[in-house]
């Protein structure tokens, strides 16, 4: 009788030692669960909402005292080179220090020259990169315009294509009258097409840099003919640019060096305008530097802006590189220096 009771005693005993052990066990289970809920909860909270497209114009703050209405904030993106307002590179010297200068790497994303590139300044007709923008976004290629008076009235020595009043051509003679010629009549004729008046055309163009992150930049033409309320920064010009050849229409148009125009003239008959295009690189005036494939871009020229050139170039290992000088005293000069910075991308 003894034997049976330390047996059920020895048996309950073990009973207690196994429950003990579950509800240990059940215990370390949920605080390790419990640790893991806080750790997936705290890294959620973490996190940007990402169920909608980001939007500059909802998410960056405005200065709504400046007197031009620029965002203050700077645009980014992982993809996009960020540099110093100089940065100094052996070798490299431009001619003057009033010229605003870059070259980046958009492989790499790594700026190796800078030179003024936050500095207010005018673009001149490189300003038409934006216009070919809008017009790629908006504007049908296959449309016919027709040129009116106030496309061709413009200042004295303003860049035409030699279009009259009462033309008809296609809005892609005019993107291309645009790019290649740097036409400023084609510039009015596709603003006033696309935009409805020009006017809103260059609301357009000035949401567009908004939306790029072009901050130090306000439009209030489409040709870039001078104003003094008309400017940007090399920076700003490098956000436009970079943006712009990604569209393959501006990518194939901005390495044609000559075309040709077709347009229907009031009377009916059909003519032909041969425009070359204004980049010496592209013409042959102007040799490219050994190993450097100049793929095109966009020349500007006032004498409030000096001669200004963006350039898209590839060096022997097919590696991408903007560069942009802006403000030099002469086209011999702009050159000059092109050829120092088309020069590092090899380095």
């Amino acid at each position: 009788m003894k034997s049976t009771d330390n047996f059920k005693r020895a048996k309950t005993k073990r009973n207690n030692k196994t429950l003990n052990l579950l509800l240990i066990i059940v215990l370390v289970l949920a605080l390790i669960l419990g640790a893991i809920l806080g750790v997936i909860n705290f890294r959620q909270s973490r996190k940007m909402d990402l169920s909608v497209p980001y939007d500059i114009n909802r998410n960056l703050p405005i200065d709504t005292t400046a007197s031009d209405g620029v965002s203050t904030a700077d645009g980014f993106a992982s993809d996009l080179c960020a540099a110093p307002a100089s940065l100094p590179r052996d070798g490299v010297a431009m001619t003057s220090g009033d010229e605003k200068a870059l070259l980046f790497n958009l492989d790499t994303s790594v700026p190796l020259f800078a030179q003024g590139i936050y500095d207010r300044t005018y673009p001149a007709s490189i300003t038409k990169i934006m216009t070919a923008i809008i017009a790629l976004k908006y504007g049908n290629m296959n449309d016919e315009v027709t040129i009116s008076k106030e496309d061709v009235t413009l200042e004295k020595d303003a860049q035409l294509s030699g279009m009259l009043p009462g033309y008809r051509t296609s809005m892609d003679g005019l993107f291309h009258a645009l790019m290649v010629y740097s036409a400023n009549d084609a510039a009015m004729a596709i603003a006033r097409h696309v935009g409805g008046t020009v006017e809103n055309f260059v609301a357009m163009m000035n949401d567009e840099a908004k939306s790029l992150g072009m901050t130090g930049t306000h439009f209030v033409n489409p040709h870039g003919l001078h104003d003094d309320n008309h400017y940007t920064t090399a920076y700003d010009i490098y956000l436009m640019f970079n943006a712009a050849y990604h569209y393959q229409k501006f990518y194939d148009t901005m390495q044609t060096n000559v075309y040709n125009l077709n347009v229907i003239k009031p009377d009916g008959s059909a003519s032909v305008i041969r425009l070359d295009s204004t980049d010496k690189y592209l013409t042959g005036e102007k040799t490219v530097p050994q190993k450097v494939s100049v793929l095109g871009g966009k020349t500007g020229t006032t004498s409030q802006a000096g001669s200004c050139l963006a350039i898209l170039s590839q060096n022997s290992y097919g590696q991408p590189f903007i560069s942009i000088i802006l403000n030099a005293r002469n086209k011999n000069i702009l050159y000059d220096d092109m050829d120092l910075l088309l020069n590092q991308i090899n380095q």
